[in-house]
């Protein structure tokens, strides 16, 4: 196993390195490179767009920031930004967030006693119908995981998913977050269609990361997991990219900072837009920004007509 990172001491649940390492072969390994091609801006039927969401795992609010991640939001010009593993509370949001006029309306959830650890955050362009935090079963809701923004055409989800954890010390928790997760999801799609975004914390298919074989019994690829996850899909969800993309290969959202992953691309396609079905024909399109730099994970964006 490789060593114990500075974010998986931060995160303590997870470690998103933790099992989660490139082959031995890999070493030495020519790049696979993955080419966001430019952004279909309207629908099979010739709608334009007229909702863009993005989401971000930051691994830290203020890391992120550090790094230049908010001024690629501010190019990339979302009507709805959803943030993962922000590690503060909504007090401690830097200004610099805080003030950001083209997004005045933030929601912040964070965890119950402990600071710098899980965290999502909800800002949106135009003020929302209602906000709820959480899936409504303490159990789940004491992580500061989910931020729910209802909006005229739909439910925007932003949702950072539990880790199965070094050891899968946490899988059977998983699975009984997956299953609870799946039917808060279904509520709200019985009242209106659902964008669901994050970190979603599992690779579905093999074409979802690299080294497929060396990865059975790691966190975000053990068939419990991949399982959940068809099970939501089954349940009336599109895998927005997937959807789009069946067989494009190499596409990743997240590198671990060991042995040079992000460099040769080898990663894992753990962030996802998942749709109602029947959003699927104002799908536009699903980016996955392989090239944006600010975190371990790189930001993604969603283009709907709705």
């Amino acid at each position: 196993m490789p060593k114990r990172s500075k974010k998986e001491a931060a995160e303590g649940d997870a470690g998103e390195e933790a099992g989660r390492r490139p082959a031995k072969s890999s070493r030495g390994e020519a790049p696979a490179l993955y080419e966001d091609p430019p952004a279909r801006e309207v629908t099979p039927g010739g709608q334009r767009f007229t909702l863009k969401v993005t989401s971000w795992n930051v691994d830290g609010l203020r890391a992120w920031l550090r790094k230049g991640g908010l001024q690629w939001v501010q190019e990339e010009a979302p009507d709805v930004l959803c943030l993962q593993e922000t590690k503060c509370g909504g007090a401690a949001v830097p200004p610099e967030i805080r003030g950001l006029p083209e997004l005045p309306h933030q929601f912040w959830a964070s965890p119950e006693g402990r600071p710098g650890y899980s965290g999502v955050g909800l800002l949106a362009r135009h003020e929302p119908l209602s906000v709820t935090y959480g899936i409504g079963e303490e159990e789940h809701d004491r992580e500061g995981r989910v931020v729910t923004a209802e909006f005229p055409a739909l439910f925007v989800v932003a949702a950072y998913v539990p880790n199965a954890g070094r050891g899968l010390v946490r899988l059977e928790y998983r699975q009984r977050w997956d299953v609870a997760f799946r039917s808060y999801l279904a509520r709200l799609d019985a009242q209106k269609p659902v964008a669901l975004c994050g970190d979603l914390n599992v690779a579905h298919a093999e074409i979802d990361l690299r080294h497929p074989r060396a990865n059975r019994r790691s966190a975000g690829f053990t068939a419990e997991e991949r399982e959940g996850f068809g099970a939501l899909l089954e349940a009336g969800f599109l895998d927005s990219f997937r959807h789009l993309y069946p067989s494009v290969p190499h596409a990743y959202t997240f590198w671990t900072y060991l042995g040079g992953a992000r460099d040769r691309n080898v990663g894992w396609r753990l962030d996802y837009f998942v749709i109602s079905r029947r959003l699927e024909g104002a799908l536009c399109d699903s980016k996955i920004r392989s090239r944006v730099l600010g975190s371990d994970h790189c930001p993604i964006t969603l283009y709907l007509a709705l």
